[in-house]
């Protein structure tokens, strides 16, 4: 059986602590691999390597640093159906979805190169009789990442990508259940010109997340994962004096309106609700046709699209439209999830609870699964299902719609589909939520801009990629400068009025 290794001082370091988890193949249940699980001592042992490299690394200009990441976009073409392989098998994403969580972090470190522009500091010359005042943004050191499982290339990419253009060393701590692309990642960054020990990856559970939280070096930590976890590393984080941003769950809303094109709305809910195995953080899983008339409409349109949608494993081609849930756990959690709809009362329209596979019965298969009349006080309404499940929650109008949303404790993204402007622009206004989408079902912004989510889908001031992660990752400094004329008139003892 394959043992996996961590990533420290650009090469692979074999784990001493003797402790390992299990990485199965999710398509068939088997264990195919190992991944070491860092002790205290090892995580510390990387981040005490990692602020021995960092500061001549801040020290390299910051189009140098760029260029190092304009290599890596190479490499990352260059090996691009490479890394999804890795990633369909160890997470179980069709190879197009897997491709695309490639590209989406790609696209992040893309926009990472203009780092020269976006570390420019401020300047005002002559503030005051020979005085000038400028600012510098400067990194913070030593910070760290902890990833989810879901999308095991894109967010280590939207963490480390800015933190290294600004000059900071990152310590990556990877999901133990998919940890090879990450590594995969960390190796072409040294291919890239990245020196060693600026970046490191240590496998781990939570015993290295708390040495990251622990360990006085780290600067700022970034999350993404549930969010009893996020408010765990968010406020044990900011108790020891670092800056952390934490992205945890969602429950995210398609508000349908009487006016929209409802085969639109249903194709999208579709792609939405089930892409990925539904294992998503922006994925659709709530749908709120507004009017009795409007969701009977849509629940037709939906039933026969859910029944055509092909599972399986990637290996059985690009035409699978979603493969296996990630662990058995995971697939035990969201099958109790859809038992729990029907005894609460929900109607199971599209029933897939005896869903088997041909050939890979032991495989974490979940067949798609379409509740109607689901209530908020249902559980498949008020926890994050992360599966295959659709649930409609009818509302009577536009009103009840946006009201159910808005007293949802989740706010990461939401939909609506509708062809009237005004309703939109209001809907848009509103919403307390942190990603809008019109006409659009998973609105997860270009790399350019932000995300991040409200309420308990959020945790900390600022948002991950776009130019809040150069403001997360940097610090600002303010300096203000005189330069004596020559003349001189002794100490003064109050603030001089500036003239």
């Amino acid at each position: 059986m394959q043992e996996l290794t961590h990533w420290i001082d650009g090469r692979a370091t074999a784990g001493t602590s003797k402790r390992f988890g299990d990485i199965y193949n999710p398509a068939t249940g088997e264990i195919q691999a190992r991944v070491p699980l860092a002790s205290s001592a090892e995580v510390d042992a990387a981040i005490a390597a990692a602020a021995a490299a960092q500061p001549a690394w801040a020290a390299t200009n910051p189009q140098r640093r760029a260029r190092v990441l304009m290599a890596f976009v190479n490499l990352l073409n260059r090996d691009l159906d490479k890394l999804a392989e890795a990633l369909s098998r160890e997470h179980g994403k069709t190879l197009p979805d897997a491709k695309g969580d490639i590209q989406r972090g790609l696209e992040v470190v893309e926009f990472c190169i203009g780092a020269p522009h976006l570390l420019k500091g401020e300047f005002t010359d002559s503030a005051g009789p020979g005085i000038d005042i400028y600012s510098m943004r400067q990194p913070l050191g030593v910070v760290a990442g902890i990833t989810p499982f879901n999308f095991p290339a894109m967010i280590p990419m939207w963490k480390f990508a800015p933190a290294l253009a600004c000059g900071n060393a990152f310590v990556l701590k990877p999901s133990e259940r998919d940890p090879t692309v990450p590594m995969m990642l960390a190796e072409l960054m040294q291919e890239a010109g990245l020196p060693d020990g600026v970046l490191q990856v240590v496998n781990g559970d939570k015993e290295a997340v708390d040495a990251i939280l622990d360990n006085p070096t780290i600067q700022a930590v970034g999350f993404v994962g549930s969010t009893p976890i996020a408010e765990y590393i968010y406020a044990k984080g900011c108790a020891n004096g670092k800056r952390v941003q934490c992205f945890g769950g969602a429950k995210n809303h398609m508000i349908v309106m009487p006016d929209a094109d409802l085969d639109q709305a249903a194709d999208a809910l579709v792609g939405a609700g089930y892409g990925a195995a539904g294992e998503r953080c922006m994925a659709i899983s709530v749908a709120v046709p507004v009017g009795e008339k409007t969701a009977d409409a849509l629940i037709e349109r939906l039933i026969p699209r859910i029944e055509k949608l092909r599972v399986g494993p990637y290996t059985q081609g690009d035409d699978v439209d979603y493969g296996p849930l990630v662990t058995p756990e995971a697939k035990k959690r969201v099958l109790e999830l859809i038992d729990s709809g029907v005894k609460q009362g929900a109607e199971l329209r599209v029933d897939s609870r005896d869903f088997s596979l041909q050939g890979y019965e032991q495989g974490f298969f979940v067949g798609p699964h379409l509740f109607d009349r689901v209530t908020p006080d249902m559980d498949i309404y008020r926890q994050e299902i992360f599966g295959p499940v659709l649930s409609t929650v009818r509302a009577k109008n536009y009103e009840e719609a946006v009201k159910l949303a808005m007293d949802n404790d989740y706010g990461n993204g939401i939909s609506m589909f509708t062809r009237d402007g005004d309703a939109a622009r209001d809907f848009a206004s509103r919403i307390n939520v942190g990603m809008i989408g019109i006409n659009v079902p998973i609105p997860v912004p270009l790399a350019y801009y932000t995300f991040g989510g409200w309420k308990k889908s959020g945790f900390g001031d600022l948002n991950q990629h776009g130019p809040d992660a150069f403001r997360f990752y940097t610090r600002t400094k303010t300096v203000t400068a005189r330069w004596p004329s020559g003349l001189k008139e002794g100490g003064e003892f109050h603030f001089k009025q500036l003239d």
